[in-house]
């Protein structure tokens, strides 16, 4: 018989809580050592040949920063592109991002950037706080990725990215959540079968 929807919101509260204290306890340096780690392996696994368009998220609470692999995807050629929340439970769109572009900070008081223009991803660097080996994430709550991931066609790659510390057995996954392609943590890159 079937869980009760209640308590696998529950489960996947309790899993998301427990995993974002997890990473609230790393330090400075590890953050910085592991995000170092996790951009290798990005740029060994994805190297965004030119004219691609790369969407990665600007790094909150403790998440893995690669704006390291962003320059170097800019660098060889490719787009970048930063998601932006335009509606509650809308998907996300993208806009052109430049080192150099004017940014102003979102609802959330994340940066996103201002008067450049909305672009489509060919791959998107999806932030997670636990992850399953199934290929499905935990992030905040709010339902964004996987929204924006079943709205865009083609579906652009779903590079799943966060801290090793966020495995966890099962997610429990909804019928909304969708599956990433790739889970890339400090430890490696893996496709997701």
């Amino acid at each position: 018989m079937p869980e009760p929807i209640s308590l696998l919101k529950q489960k996947r509260e309790q899993l998301r809580r427990a995993a974002l204290e997890r990473r609230a306890a790393l330090s400075a340096a590890e953050i910085h050592n592991l995000s170092a780690r996790i951009v290798a392996w990005l740029l060994r696994n994805f190297p965004a040949p030119p004219g691609s368009c790369v969407a990665f998220y600007w790094p909150i609470q403790n998440e893995p920063d690669l704006r390291a692999a962003a320059e170097i995807w800019r660098k060889s050629g490719a787009k970048l592109a930063l998601p932006v929340v335009k509606a509650a439970r809308a998907p996300l769109t993208f806009r052109l991002w430049r080192p150099d572009c004017a940014t102003e900070a979102d609802r959330y008081g994340i940066p996103v950037p201002k008067d450049t223009p909305e672009v489509f991803p060919d791959a998107l660097c999806v932030p997670f706080t636990a992850f399953d080996g199934a290929g499905y994430r935990l992030g905040y709550g709010g339902g964004f990725y996987d929204r924006t991931l079943a709205a865009l066609k083609p579906r652009p790659i779903a590079i799943g990215v966060g801290f090793e510390l966020g495995r966890v057995e099962n997610t429990f996954p909804g019928a909304h959540d969708e599956r990433l392609d790739w889970i890339v943590t400090e430890t490696g890159a893996r496709a997701v079968r």
